[in-house]
């Protein structure tokens, strides 16, 4: 049998494992899906977790507003296609009833907003699990991180109050007004999810795929794409690129990468020359400081 295939049922089992522990050991638990690649394959691991049953818990969205349509729209799509709870909620309302400053300069982000949306869907369902797609491989914040992370009743996480794992045994025991954060395929790599999407035969939003877009050139070289929350100048560099997007996000904070890749096989042949992760490569959020993640995880981001 295939090596490859192998290992890819060692991942996929675990995270299948860690799946039912979560409907096992909770009672409000959720999936937060965004229609990115990585929340896809959990939605399609949870298929062969609880199927031909519903999924014990709902999906959830937490809403920037400044989603790529590609991915709002396969989002939509795919929950009407499985006929699975979706709820929504929009950080746009989150700034109006808190009174929140929105981004602000050429790139205004909303991705540090989003953790007052999480927090008060949290409080709103009393979920007591978040599960999301998060990996050990796309940023150091991450790799400390334990598969069952838990987070105080403030929704906040300290990486030096970490509970132990040992034998893939893991701890859902918490206090009233905690939750814990899942991460199903912590062990996975970005490789990883592009062999299992493949061997899987996942569909995808178009995005992951080169397409012409146009694009403003920044100053470290980084391709952003132009849309109506980014404030373009005079000076701007506008180009149109072969691009395609290895991670998708809010897109006043996400950038293009330029490509050739067609196809899952282009992909993978691509990522296997890579030797920057994709939050790394296209993630402007992660550069604001050499502690940007953690922090923002600190004070309950997911």
């Amino acid at each position: 049998m295939n090596k490859q295939k192998d290992y890819l049922d060692e991942l996929e089992a675990e995270a299948i494992y860690i799946l039912r522990e979560v409907a096992g050991q909770f009672d409000r638990p959720a999936l937060l899906f965004s229609g990115g690649k990585d929340s896809i394959c959990l939605v399609h691991l949870a298929l062969k977790a609880f199927r031909p049953g519903k999924f014990p818990f709902p999906l959830v969205h937490v809403d920037t507003g400044h989603n790529f349509e590609e991915a709002i729209t396969y989002r939509d799509t795919l929950a009407k296609k499985l006929d699975e709870k979706l709820i929504v909620r929009y950080v746009a309302d989150t700034i109006k009833e808190k009174k929140l400053s929105d981004g602000k300069g050429k790139f205004p982000s909303r991705n540090g907003l989003q953790t007052y949306t999480l927090l008060d869907v949290i409080e709103e369902f009393e979920f007591d699990a978040c599960i999301g797609g998060a990996r050990r491989d796309e940023e150091k914040a991450r790799a400390k991180e334990r598969i069952f992370s838990v987070r105080d009743e403030f929704g906040q996480w300290d990486p030096k109050m970490q509970r132990p794992e040992l034998w893939n045994i893991y701890n859902g025991k918490i206090n009233k007004g905690e939750n814990v954060r899942v991460f199903p395929i912590s062990n996975w790599t970005e490789l990883d999810v592009w062999n299992y999407i493949k061997r899987e035969n996942i569909e995808l939003p178009s995005i992951y795929f080169t397409h012409e877009r146009e694009c403003i050139l920044t100053e470290n070289g980084q391709l952003m794409n132009t849309n109506e929350f980014v404030q373009t100048e005079e000076a701007d560099v506008i180009v149109t690129k072969k691009v395609r997007y290895r991670t998708v996000g809010d897109m006043t904070c996400t950038a293009a990468v330029e490509s050739e890749a067609y196809t899952v096989d282009d992909i993978i042949a691509e990522l296997k020359e890579a030797k920057i992760s994709e939050r790394g490569a296209t993630r402007m959020d992660d550069r604001v400081s050499e502690a940007a993640m953690e922090d923002r995880k600190k004070g309950g981001y997911f």
